[in-house]
């Protein structure tokens, strides 16, 4: 995966080439070459380049993980308040956990708006089983809470519903 320090040297490289077309463009307008506007054009498109670039160098790409979580899909998220996220249906409860753990850090993000309610980012997790042919049921089994205030040392609250594990199918051997 690429990192913010190898998008800041593909920065300083296309600096340089955007440079470089633009030092061609001042010579094609005092020369009055006929791809001079043509030269404006890919020098312009540069810059562009060049400062996409630069934004991706500045912010980090990487996801949290933390040992131990599930693999999770995204089905909800208001951005602002609430998400709720899918679990499979084997998930224990200490993998829940730090699912629900690893779901919060990466959700966070300073434009979500915690003006609402309390300010906090509320993800909850379910799960889908099927009691019966062509019945599908719902059954959310945690949640956590942080705060959208700061991301660095805000508290994480996890809550497991327990009572719902007990409804879950359990693995055939």
């Amino acid at each position: 995966m690429l990192t913010t320090a190898n998008f800041l040297q593909y920065t300083q490289w296309s600096g340089i080439a955007t440079l470089v077309f633009a030092a061609l463009t001042f010579l094609a307008f005092i020369l009055k070459w006929g791809i001079r506007f043509r030269l404006v054009g890919t020098t312009g498109f540069m810059l562009v380049v060049t400062a996409g670039l630069f934004g991706l160098s500045i912010v980090p790409l990487s996801r949290t993980v933390i040992p131990g979580a599930a693999r999770y899909t995204l089905v909800y998220d208001n951005g602002s308040t609430q998400a709720v996220i899918a679990t499979s249906p084997q998930i224990t409860p200490t993998q829940l956990e730090a699912t629900l753990r690893q779901a919060a850090s990466n959700l966070f993000s300073y434009g979500r708006s915690g003006s609402r309610e309390d300010g906090n980012l509320t993800v909850r997790a379910r799960t889908i089983i099927h009691p019966e042919t062509g019945i599908s049921v719902p059954i959310y089994l945690g949640e956590v809470k942080r705060s959208l205030a700061s991301h660095q040392n805000s508290p994480v609250t996890v809550k497991i519903y327990t009572d719902n594990f007990a409804k879950l199918p359990k693995p055939t051997v």
